[in-house]
């Protein structure tokens, strides 16, 4: 399957290109979006990026479907990509171009998005398709999905750019579709969730994660699986049926439904104790640095989120280094 829509002909995106750069250098007009990110070295890396998803048209001009020629970018800074893992342009090469390319487009809004108009519950379209939704909490820190705005209304000759700490990834997929999706190394290029993906499917739990839910995903890596002593692909397909129902019972209880379902990291309720699709509960821990750590009744280390905020159709799904064993 294809996790991400098509690109459409003409989409404009945050690049790499200096087109326009002439205009950094008069005082009097700003800058390109273009020229913040390639004269700013705090967005390093988002120009490797826009490189290596080989973006052929960049937003160091104006907007042609916007009337006032605007785009308000999310901009992620180097430390944001650094959560990923991505510390230099030679480490993109984990990511396929393809899935670089439509998250660098889930960044981009089509016409002028002011911080003020950021408020709680605001949705905006991206050119990718996909949604995303203003989150504030109690302390009046104000995210987009989960990550965290750090500044607002960079101006530029033809838009805005706002900072964040996390990337943005959206998956135009559902729940399950996403895991397959990074089972299959469609988005890193290194295969990842293989056995998360072997357990739905021997649980024969592909077609209620596939269901509009929404739910909240707690997916644990291939090492949290071998950690837990599942070790391969072969040993769960080849579990007997009493086997198969205790790990039916394992994965209800990575999974948040109901009010908890679709939940970024801003909005879990951290600190407090939640109740599973399968009847257990997870103690969430408190939220720092943009994501919480997640425990369970029978381990006694709580599981770090590796990978947080990853948007589906139907939920959210948070990757994380531990199996939440009931």
């Amino acid at each position: 399957m294809k996790i991400f829509t098509p690109l459409k002909a003409g989409v404009l995106m945050l690049g790499l290109a200096l087109a326009g750069s002439g205009c950094a250098k008069n005082k009097d007009i700003d800058p390109s979006i273009t020229n913040i990110a390639v004269t700013d070295p705090n967005f390093q890396l988002l120009e490797d990026a826009a490189i290596r998803g080989g973006v052929a048209i960049t937003l160091g001009n104006k907007n042609p479907n916007d009337p006032q020629g605007n785009y308000t970018v999310f901009a992620p800074t180097n430390a944001a990509f650094n959560r990923l893992g991505i510390r230099e342009a030679v480490d993109l090469t984990a990511l396929q171009p393809a899935f670089l390319t439509n998250t660098l487009l889930y960044h981009v809004y089509s016409g002028l998005l002011a911080g003020s108009s950021l408020t709680v519950g605001n949705t905006s379209a991206s050119l990718l398709g996909p949604t995303r939704r203003i989150i504030i909490r109690a302390d009046g820190s104000k995210y987009v999905n989960g990550s965290k705005i750090l500044g607002t209304d960079v101006k530029a000759a033809n838009g805005l750019v706002h900072a964040i700490d996390k990337v943005l990834i959206a998956t135009g997929g559902n729940v399950v579709q996403s895991a397959v999706a990074l089972q299959s190394a469609q988005v890193f290029t290194k295969p990842e969730l293989t056995l998360l993906v072997a357990a739905v499917l021997k649980c024969k739990l592909e077609g209620l994660l596939s269901q509009p839910g929404p739910y909240t995903v707690f997916a644990p890596t291939d090492q949290a699986f071998r950690d837990a002593g599942i070790a391969s692909v072969d040993a769960i397909n080849n579990m007997t049926p009493a086997q198969v129902t205790a790990l039916t019972g394992i994965l209800a209880n990575h999974v948040l439904a109901g009010s908890l379902g679709n939940k970024f990291t801003p909005e879990l309720p951290d600190g407090t104790s939640v109740t599973t699709f399968g009847g257990g509960s997870l103690q969430l821990g408190a939220f720092s640095n943009g994501v919480l750590t997640v425990k369970s009744k029978s381990i006694s280390t709580p599981a770090n989120m590796g990978i947080p905020d990853v948007q589906c159709t139907n939920g959210v799904v948070h990757v994380i280094d531990r199996v939440l064993l009931p």
